[in-house]
């Protein structure tokens, strides 16, 4: 009997794993970005790379407050994706996307100076 309940164990958990793997496929796709930022992101795609993308900021400032706005874009979409989620999940996942935008500030200062230490 023993035997039978850690096979059925075994079975639950390799499901259980094989259903997680499922859903984290199908929610990291663009089907969880809001269709008027989707068509935004195809309007902006169409005109090409953004010029800022190849110019140099100026002074450190601008290139810390560019860093910052685009560390709170990131976590507005994670925030969306996370309205996607089970209901059962979804504080785990605003948890997540949280605790991912406090660490990238954290980090956005000395990313700066790092950017600023390899360019000539």
């Amino acid at each position: 009997m023993r035997h039978s309940s850690i096979v059925l164990r075994g079975a639950l958990a390799c499901l259980l794993g094989t259903f997680s793997l499922a859903h984290a496929q199908t929610t990291n796709t663009d089907a969880v970005v809001d269709p008027t930022a989707a068509r935004q992101q195809a309007r902006e795609i169409a005109q090409g790379d953004p010029a800022r993308w190849y110019r140099e900021d100026a002074t450190r400032q601008a290139q810390l407050r560019t860093l910052h706005k685009e560390i709170g874009a990131a976590l507005q979409e994670a925030k969306n994706a996370c309205k996607k989620v089970p209901a059962a999940e979804r504080n785990a996942c605003l948890q997540e996307a949280r605790a991912t935008y406090q660490r990238d500030m954290a980090q956005a200062k000395t990313q700066v100076d790092g950017l600023a230490q390899t360019t000539p």
